[in-house]
Protein backbone atom coordinates (compact mmCIF):
# COMPACT_ATOMS: atom_id res chain seq x y z
CA UNK A 1 0.00 0.00 0.00
CA UNK A 2 1.34 3.46 -0.93
CA UNK A 3 1.56 6.52 1.23
CA UNK A 4 -1.12 8.01 0.24
CA UNK A 5 -3.73 4.67 0.30
CA UNK A 6 -2.47 4.41 3.60
CA UNK A 7 -3.51 7.80 4.74
CA UNK A 8 -6.56 7.31 3.22
CA UNK A 9 -7.35 4.03 4.98
CA UNK A 10 -6.66 5.41 8.45
CA UNK A 11 -8.44 9.04 8.12
CA UNK A 12 -10.84 9.19 11.12
CA UNK A 13 -14.48 9.60 9.97
CA UNK A 14 -17.39 11.36 11.71
CA UNK A 15 -19.48 9.39 13.33
CA UNK A 16 -23.53 9.26 11.99
CA UNK A 17 -26.28 7.54 13.45
CA UNK A 18 -28.44 5.80 10.27
CA UNK A 19 -30.92 8.28 10.88
CA UNK A 20 -28.71 11.58 10.28
CA UNK A 21 -26.78 9.65 7.22
CA UNK A 22 -30.55 9.37 5.59
CA UNK A 23 -31.37 12.80 5.91
CA UNK A 24 -28.01 13.57 4.89
CA UNK A 25 -29.19 11.09 1.62
CA UNK A 26 -32.19 13.01 1.45
CA UNK A 27 -30.57 16.56 1.34
CA UNK A 28 -28.18 15.10 -1.67
CA UNK A 29 -31.04 13.75 -3.50
CA UNK A 30 -32.61 16.84 -3.48
CA UNK A 31 -29.92 19.07 -4.77
CA UNK A 32 -28.90 16.65 -7.09
CA UNK A 33 -32.89 17.02 -8.61
CA UNK A 34 -32.41 20.95 -8.35
CA UNK A 35 -28.67 20.79 -9.81
CA UNK A 36 -29.95 18.06 -12.82
CA UNK A 37 -32.29 20.94 -14.18
CA UNK A 38 -29.42 23.62 -14.18
CA UNK A 39 -27.68 21.63 -16.35
CA UNK A 40 -30.45 20.34 -18.24
CA UNK A 41 -31.43 23.81 -18.94
CA UNK A 42 -27.30 25.00 -19.37
CA UNK A 43 -27.50 22.01 -22.25
CA UNK A 44 -30.75 23.53 -23.31
CA UNK A 45 -32.40 20.45 -22.84
CA UNK A 46 -35.45 19.19 -20.08
CA UNK A 47 -35.01 16.95 -17.21
CA UNK A 48 -36.47 14.42 -18.90
CA UNK A 49 -34.59 14.74 -22.19
CA UNK A 50 -31.81 15.25 -19.77
CA UNK A 51 -32.01 11.98 -18.42
CA UNK A 52 -32.92 10.03 -21.53
CA UNK A 53 -29.07 11.01 -23.14
CA UNK A 54 -27.59 9.80 -19.87
CA UNK A 55 -29.03 6.44 -20.46
CA UNK A 56 -27.35 6.53 -24.80
CA UNK A 57 -23.98 7.37 -23.27
CA UNK A 58 -23.96 4.81 -20.45
CA UNK A 59 -25.20 2.06 -22.95
CA UNK A 60 -22.12 3.40 -25.20
CA UNK A 61 -20.17 3.15 -22.22
CA UNK A 62 -21.22 -0.48 -21.77
CA UNK A 63 -20.66 -1.11 -25.86
CA UNK A 64 -24.15 -1.07 -26.92
CA UNK A 65 -26.37 1.16 -28.24
CA UNK A 66 -29.70 2.62 -26.62
CA UNK A 67 -32.71 1.30 -28.59
CA UNK A 68 -35.75 3.64 -28.14
CA UNK A 69 -37.90 0.96 -26.66
CA UNK A 70 -35.47 0.79 -24.26
CA UNK A 71 -35.14 4.27 -23.58
CA UNK A 72 -39.00 4.41 -23.40
CA UNK A 73 -38.95 1.66 -20.36
CA UNK A 74 -36.12 2.99 -18.50
CA UNK A 75 -37.54 6.51 -18.05
CA UNK A 76 -41.02 5.52 -17.97
CA UNK A 77 -42.32 6.65 -21.05
CA UNK A 78 -44.68 5.61 -23.74
CA UNK A 79 -43.39 4.86 -26.92
CA UNK A 80 -44.91 8.27 -28.24
CA UNK A 81 -43.39 10.36 -25.66
CA UNK A 82 -40.02 8.71 -26.36
CA UNK A 83 -39.99 9.37 -30.11
CA UNK A 84 -40.58 13.51 -29.10
CA UNK A 85 -37.40 12.96 -26.46
CA UNK A 86 -35.67 11.29 -29.24
CA UNK A 87 -36.20 14.54 -31.72
CA UNK A 88 -36.00 16.85 -29.62
CA UNK A 89 -32.30 15.71 -28.74
CA UNK A 90 -31.68 14.78 -32.57
CA UNK A 91 -32.97 18.55 -32.74
CA UNK A 92 -30.00 19.60 -30.44
CA UNK A 93 -27.40 17.74 -31.95
CA UNK A 94 -26.95 14.86 -29.05
CA UNK A 95 -27.95 12.22 -30.95
CA UNK A 96 -29.51 10.27 -34.26
CA UNK A 97 -31.59 7.65 -34.77
CA UNK A 98 -29.74 4.59 -36.87
CA UNK A 99 -31.07 1.34 -37.90
CA UNK A 100 -30.65 -1.85 -36.14
CA UNK A 101 -29.32 -4.22 -38.45
CA UNK A 102 -30.59 -6.86 -36.74
CA UNK A 103 -33.91 -5.59 -36.65
CA UNK A 104 -34.67 -3.08 -39.25
CA UNK A 105 -38.02 -2.22 -37.18
CA UNK A 106 -36.11 -1.75 -34.17
CA UNK A 107 -34.61 1.82 -33.79
CA UNK A 108 -30.79 2.52 -32.35
CA UNK A 109 -29.76 5.80 -30.54
CA UNK A 110 -26.78 6.78 -30.62
CA UNK A 111 -24.90 9.75 -29.39
CA UNK A 112 -23.45 12.38 -31.96
CA UNK A 113 -19.17 12.56 -31.40
CA UNK A 114 -19.68 15.93 -30.08
CA UNK A 115 -22.49 15.33 -27.64
CA UNK A 116 -19.61 13.76 -24.46
CA UNK A 117 -17.44 17.33 -24.91
CA UNK A 118 -20.67 19.28 -24.88
CA UNK A 119 -21.78 17.48 -21.61
CA UNK A 120 -17.96 17.43 -19.77
CA UNK A 121 -18.00 21.09 -20.48
CA UNK A 122 -21.21 21.70 -18.12
CA UNK A 123 -20.74 18.61 -16.00
CA UNK A 124 -16.41 18.60 -16.15
CA UNK A 125 -16.06 20.77 -12.87
CA UNK A 126 -18.55 18.65 -10.88
CA UNK A 127 -16.92 15.23 -12.25
CA UNK A 128 -13.48 16.98 -11.23
CA UNK A 129 -14.52 17.41 -7.28
CA UNK A 130 -16.40 14.29 -7.17
CA UNK A 131 -12.98 12.47 -8.74
CA UNK A 132 -11.00 14.61 -6.07
CA UNK A 133 -13.52 13.83 -2.97
CA UNK A 134 -13.33 9.99 -3.92
CA UNK A 135 -9.03 10.21 -4.15
CA UNK A 136 -9.95 10.70 -0.17
CA UNK A 137 -10.91 7.16 0.56
CA UNK A 138 -8.89 4.05 0.36
CA UNK A 139 -9.60 1.22 -2.45
CA UNK A 140 -11.77 -0.70 0.95
CA UNK A 141 -13.95 2.68 1.55
CA UNK A 142 -14.33 3.36 -2.30
CA UNK A 143 -15.63 -0.57 -2.38
CA UNK A 144 -18.51 0.00 0.17
CA UNK A 145 -19.47 3.26 -1.15
CA UNK A 146 -19.84 1.72 -4.59
CA UNK A 147 -21.91 -0.77 -2.84
CA UNK A 148 -23.82 1.22 -1.35
CA UNK A 149 -24.42 3.59 -4.87
CA UNK A 150 -25.55 0.22 -6.37
CA UNK A 151 -27.81 -1.64 -3.68
CA UNK A 152 -29.52 2.46 -2.90
CA UNK A 153 -30.26 2.59 -7.05
CA UNK A 154 -32.10 -1.02 -6.47
CA UNK A 155 -33.86 0.75 -3.92
CA UNK A 156 -35.02 3.42 -5.78
CA UNK A 157 -36.13 1.81 -8.71
CA UNK A 158 -38.16 -0.75 -6.80
CA UNK A 159 -40.10 2.09 -5.19
CA UNK A 160 -40.32 3.58 -8.49
CA UNK A 161 -41.86 0.71 -9.81
CA UNK A 162 -43.93 0.24 -7.01
CA UNK A 163 -45.61 3.90 -7.27
CA UNK A 164 -46.03 3.35 -11.15
CA UNK A 165 -47.65 0.46 -10.51
CA UNK A 166 -49.82 1.34 -7.85
CA UNK A 167 -48.40 -1.78 -5.81
CA UNK A 168 -46.66 0.33 -2.61
CA UNK A 169 -47.88 1.54 0.21
CA UNK A 170 -50.16 5.00 0.25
Amino acid sequence: MDGKSRQNAARERPRATPEQAHARMDRLMALGIVAQHDIASRLGLNITDLTCLGFVLEAEGTGTAATAGELARRAHLTTGAITGVITRLERAGYVRRQSDPADRRRVRVVAEPTSTARIFEVYGPNYQRFAALFAEYGPDEIAVLADWLERATEIITTSADEMRGGTGPG
